[in-house]
This record gives structure tokens, C-alpha cells and sequence, in this order.
């Protein structure tokens, strides 16, 4: 790991301000980042940014490989003469801490449809300021991009259903059903293609930014893909179906500590003997395309390289499952040989065997360690979590996206863990100081870099969780925060922290 002591603060882009009822990719965005690097923070952390379907999860986006449009800024558009004053004239109430997904499927794609048809006849003649970008951009990502605007234009005019419900020969991508489509679908396909243009175009120029301000950003690679995704329909081959497209089995995680019944994620399985025949070639630009993103890669689910929990389909329940070896060492040597030097975080969380510890270990790459976890089992000498126990080689978290807030973790949690956060640090914290107590106990960690939520830097409690795993709820992936949060103030306390604890020097420039 080359990362330098450092810390950063983990945040998605939905849960930026705005006035259109999401976080967006324009000047609030930009304004983050500027705060980030007041505050003295190297690293801005996001989960994955593709398009997102039932649930909202961004790990069960349609593409592995698209952007999501709904992060699009309409601002930057009007001011680029993509969208116009009257564009904007009929606009619904949005709510500024919630993100309403419903309300953006309609009102965002109705106002990216505009955009679109002010600017499509010059597309065609190669006469707009951007037709050469965007003609490069249809050739440089050729690879994905016309499998995903194929789907993405089938699946409208199939009611949104999964590609795996639509008739055969759509399903099963027969020539001349495809051909067929993409005569009569041409117009959608170009419209697609044109707004993941408009996502890659700016996310290019907010990371820029960053890059200028010292910031760099760590983005996630989910270990799955969904099922009802781009990826499925168009590589089937890879993936554990039979010939009607449907899955012989499902990935999830046993039962544990957090559920008696495991967790049913439903996410298709590698057939990884498939796989490995061409050296994993699509696992090498699922890293290339994500490397056009990020600047570090998180893999979630790291445990999954070395062993999988499958589950038979259909089932109920996570419960009747069994674990199955995974070519994580193969897999991970072709990765390095094809993109030398990327920089790679392992979310080894979980249940970690000898075998997972290998697979990190013998390529170098960092783990994690959660705060909220070590408190937990009273011996101090053997629960990895503490402060104690970490390596230098390790990232270290308050909590992630799919714990509780810090300050909601605290005023829940068992009297032992409490008992056992006191005996630890000699010290009896209020609901109202404990999120600052531990990240200050994160940030004086011996890892080598230590990554925040933002809510708790806020001290917010649990109403705004980001995700509560292994439920639908409408709370989960809404929290946005308000602009006026992200004080001068916030920013000295954390610069301040971020000094003491020999994460950025004194007066030193984020970058």
C-alpha cells in the first residue's frame, strides 16, 4: 500500500445539497471538496456510482460499468446550454434530506430527455460543441456501452421487467431480435449512450477538481453484479444460469451474528472455470473502467475471492447454503499483470478464514477495521478491532455505510460493549461526545489511513443511517445533509485532529 498516513471521509454523491431533490455532480460537489481540503483530508470516499433500480442499493446497480444519471447537474447543463429557462419552470417540492428515487425516475429523466432533444439534431450532423467528445466517448467505452443502452432501451419497452422475464428471443439476445431492436430502438440508444456522456463528462472534471485540491477519491467495486443488470444479460455465459437466463444459484452470506437466517442478496454467481479461460478478461476492464473513476478501489465482500456462500435458487432464506472455493489468487495476478500499481483496499469484514488473510496478505493489500466492532466479545487482547490490535496496513472506519451512525451506535449499544469501551479508554463519554471520541480514536490509530462517515463528523444520530443491510426500507440510501452543515469551524476541529495525529503536518496543503 503506498497510501501515506492519511484520512479522508466517506460520503456518496446522492447525499449531497441541491435544489433538485439529490446530491449532484456540480457546485455543491465541488464545495465538498473544497471543504475536504480545508479540513486537511487526503481522500473522499464514495460507494459505487452506477445506475441504480428496485431498492436503490448503488450495489445492485444495472451496469458494472455505467454512471448514474440522476447525479447528472441540470445547473451545469442550463449554464452549457443543454437545458433551458423554460426547462425549469415546472418543477416539483423536493425534499432537502431525503432523496425521493420515485420522484427522480420521472421528473430527472423527463429533464436529461430535454437536454437531450435540444442538442440531438446537432449530434447527428456533427455539429455541436461536443459532438467530437461524445463520438470519441461511444468509441473509447464501445465495450459496455452499446450492450448497456441496448438493454436499458429493451427493458422501457418491456415494462421495466428483468431481462430474464423478457420473451426468448430478446432474452436469449437472438440476432435477428437484436438487430430488429436496434433499428427501432435507435433513438433511445443514442439518448442513453448521450447521457452517460454527460456522467462521465463531469464526474472527469469533479475529480480534476479534487486532484487539484489534493483530494483523492476511493470508489467501490461490489464483488457481484446484479441480476437483473447489463452485465447478465449480455456475458451470460459467465454466469451460473441455466439456458432459460435463470440462476442455479444465488450469493448472500450465512447466518451470524447480525441475522439468524443469513442475508439473500439474490446476486447471480461466476462460473469462474468460464472465466478463467481468458484470463478474467472481464474482471480486468471492470478494474480498467473503474480506474476511469477512482483513484482507489475498495473490492466489498473481499472474502468472497477466496470462498463464496452459494445458495441454491430459489430459496427463502440465506440458511441452506454451502461454501465454495473461489480463484482468488489467479484472479488477482491477472489483475496485477494487466493494471500494475492499482491501489486496492480489501473489505475483509465478515467471517475472515486463513485463506482470505492469504489472499490479502500475499498481494499486499489493506484491510479494514470498523470501531463499532471492538467493544464487542471482552477480550481485549484478541478482537482485532481495537486500536491495539491493528496493523499499519489497514484502514480504519467509526463505522461504514451499512453500520448504525457512531453516535446511534453509542445510545444502542449492549451495557458490555459499553463497559468494555470504558475499561478500554478510562473514560465515560456522552451520546454527545462519543462519535468525536472515537474518530478521535480512529484518527490516532497506527493504520495508515482512517476514513469517516460524514455523519458522524456531524454527531448525527441513527435516523440518518445511510443503509440498514437486508432491508428495503425507504430510509436506506436517502440521507442527504444541508449545505450550511459543513461549517469553517467543523472544518478547524478536523484539521486540527487531523495535524495532532501525524495524518497531514501543519500548514501543509492537502495535496
Amino acid at each position: 500500500m503506498t497510501i501515506p498516513r492519511s484520512s479522508g471521509v466517506l460520503l456518496h454523491p446522492t447525499s449531497l445539497p441541491g435544489p433538485y431533490g439529490i446530491g449532484e455532480l456540480g457546485v455543491h460537489a465541488h464545495a465538498f471538496i473544497d471543504w475536504l481540503a480545508t479540513a486537511g483530508q487526503r481522500y473522499w470516499q464514495v460507494m459505487p456510482l452506477g445506475p441504480t433500480g428496485y431498492g436503490d442499493s448503488p450495489y445492485q446497480a444495472f451496469s458494472a460499468f455505467a454512471g448514474n444519471p440522476y447525479l447528472v447537474s441540470l445547473q451545469d447543463l442550463r449554464a452549457e446550454g443543454l437545458l433551458q429557462s423554460s426547462d425549469f419552470d415546472v418543477i416539483p417540492e423536493f425534499s432537502a434530506d431525503r432523496v425521493d428515487f420515485g420522484q427522480q425516475y420521472i421528473w430527472r429523466n423527463q429533464m436529461l430527455d430535454r437536454a437531450f432533444a435540444h442538442a440531438e439534431a446537432q449530434l447527428l450532423s456533427g455539429e455541436h460543441p461536443l459532438s467530437a467528445g461524445f463520438a470519441a466517448f461511444v468509441t473509447q467505452e464501445a465495450d459496455w456501452l452499446g450492450d448497456y443502452a441496448l438493454y436499458t432501451a429493451i427493458k422501457a419497452t418491456q415494462g421495466g421487467l428483468p431481462w430474464n422475464a423478457w420473451p426468448l428471443p430478446l432474452r436469449n439476445r437472438e440476432d435477428a431480435a437484436m438487430q430488429q431492436a436496434q433499428q427501432t430502438l435507435a433513438r433511445d440508444l443514442f439518448r442513453v449512450s448521450f447521457q452517460q456522456f454527460l456522467f462521465f463528462r463531469q464526474w472527469s472534471k469533479l475529480r480534476e477538481y479534487a486532484r487539484q485540491k489534493g483530494i483523492a477519491i476511493i470508489g467501490d467495486i461490489p464483488i457481484f453484479v446484479a441480476m437483473d443488470s447489463s452485465d447478465a444479460w449480455a456475458r451470460p455465459e459467465q454466469f451460473l444460469f441455466d439456458p432459460a437466463g435463470q440462476p442455479l444459484a444465488v450469493a448472500g452470506v450465512p447466518p451470524d451474528y447480525f441475522s439468524d437466517t443469513g442475508q439473500l442478496w439474490g446476486n447471480p454467481l461466476y462460473r469462474w472455470d468460464v472465466m478463467a479461460q481468458d484470463r478474467f478478461a472481464w474482471w480486468v476492464e471492470r478494474f480498467r473502467g473503474s480506474l476511469k473513476l477512482f483513484d482507489v478501489i475498495r473490492i466489498d465482500h473481499f472474502r468472497g475471492f477466496a470462498a463464496y456462500w452459494e445458495i441454491p435458487y430459489p430459496a427463502e432464506t440465506a440458511v441452506h447454503g454451502r461454501w465454495v472455493e473461489a480463484p482468488g489468487h489467479a484472479l488477482f495476478g491477472a489483475i496485477t499483470e494487466a493494471l500494475p500499481g492499482t491501489e486496492i483496499i480489501a473489505e475483509d469484514l465478515g467471517v475472515v478464514t486463513p485463506d482470505v488473510e492469504a489472499l490479502r496478505d500475499d498481494f499486499g493489500l489493506p484491510g479494514m477495521a470498523v470501531l463499532q466492532f471492538a467493544f464487542g466479545g471482552g477480550d481485549f487482547s484478541v478482537n482485532a478491532f481495537l486500536p491495539t490490535n491493528l496493523r499499519e496496513n489497514q484502514v480504519i472506519y467509526t463505522g461504514t455505510h451499512d453500520n448504525d451512525t457512531t453516535r446511534g451506535w453509542w445510545a444502542n449499544a449492549e451495557e458490555s460493549e459499553r463497559h468494555a469501551y470504558r475499561v478500554y479508554t478510562s473514560s465515560d463519554p456522552s451520546e454527545e461526545t462519543f462519535a468525536w471520541a472515537l474518530t478521535e480514536m480512529a484518527f490516532h490509530s497506527r493504520a495508515r489511513l482512517s476514513v469517516v462517515p460524514l455523519q458522524d463528523l456531524l454527531n448525527l444520530g441513527s435516523e440518518d443511517r445511510m443503509n440498514l443491510p437486508g432491508t428495503t426500507g425507504p430510509q436506506n440510501w436517502t440521507w442527504r445533509y444541508h449545505a450550511e452543515a459543513l461549517t469553517p469551524a467543523l472544518a478547524a476541529q478536523l484539521r486540527g485532529l487531523t495535524e495532532q495525529s501525524g495524518r497531514i503536518a501543519a500548514g501543509q496543503e492537502a495535496g
